[in-house]
């Protein structure tokens, strides 16, 4: 069966003037256009040749012998190389542009930019992209909790977190009270794995571990005090709001920096903050 969206093998059937017409041994569809300028020089009546099957500018199913970035049922980054009132289209590796419609976007789109998609058959039997890949991640990924790894972000919900495709393969969430700074659909990010759920599913944070992590904040905020004059208006007592604001940190990671900060004499308190110590 010639399958829409597959790689395959078919033999050669027959020549004509536009290209070759292929199918499998046993025929159950019709012949498969492969075009003229597709068929590899010294090609005969029989021959077996892989090719990707797809629609064309008509809508009909035709072959070609170039290899797409993408396949039925996979994933992978394509870029945004046009947009219309329609849809989206998407640089895939061939000479027409894969289809990726507004119903099936994730926020907004920017041209010359990548986006992790998947593509599946509509209605109408053509090849289409989608960003709502959910469905086509799995659960059983080799992780075990604090292995590093990285993910695409290919969703983002305010009130739970940010979905994460890890290894662009397993499905992954940063919760909301882990997605410290601004993090956007479609960015590649680091992330340590913080639990791995009973159904599979993996707990992810953009932290390191906690005596790793002090160290880096530590790091930011004698940053921000060098930016601002050797003082910050921030200590116990500031919201976590605030700090998060200011250096895009928990509550709690902030006063164990601070804490490690204090403890190597590097900044001192202060009424209402802490003070760079020269």
């Amino acid at each position: 069966m010639i399958e829409l969206g597959e790689i395959q093998k078919l033999i050669i059937k027959r020549f004509t003037s536009v290209g070759a017409f292929l199918n499998e041994e046993v025929e159950e569809d019709e012949d498969v256009l492969l075009p003229k300028a597709q068929i590899p020089e010294g090609a005969k009546v029989g021959d077996s040749i892989e090719v990707f099957i797809y629609n064309d500018s008509k809508d009909r199913i035709i072959s070609t012998t170039r290899r797409p970035k993408i396949t039925l049922g996979q994933l992978a980054h394509l870029m945004v190389v046009d947009t219309t009132k329609i849809g989206v289209f998407l640089d895939w590796g061939l000479e027409r542009d894969l289809f990726l419609p507004f119903a099936e976007t994730v926020g907004s789109l920017e041209k010359g930019k990548n986006y992790l998609v998947g593509m599946y058959i509509d209605k109408s039997h053509r090849l289409c992209a989608t960003m709502k890949i959910r469905d086509m991640l799995q659960t059983d990924s080799p992780y075990s909790e604090n292995d590093i790894t990285k993910g695409t972000i290919y969703s983002i919900n305010r009130d739970i977190g940010a979905f994460v495709a890890v290894d662009d393969k397993y499905e992954g969430l940063i919760p909301k009270k882990e997605l410290l700074g601004v993090y956007e659909v479609g960015e590649v990010v680091e992330v340590r794995v913080s639990r791995v759920l009973e159904d599979g599913k993996l707990d992810l944070t953009l932290r390191d571990r906690s005596y790793i992590q002090m160290d880096t904040d530590g790091k930011t905020i004698l940053e921000k005090l060098e930016e601002n004059k050797g003082i910050l208006k921030l200590n116990d007592k500031s919201s976590p709001e605030q700090i998060r604001r200011e250096l895009s940190m928990s509550k709690s990671g902030f006063k164990r920096a601070v804490g490690g900060l204090l403890k190597d004499g590097k900044i001192e308190f202060i009424k209402d903050g802490i003070k760079l110590k020269r």
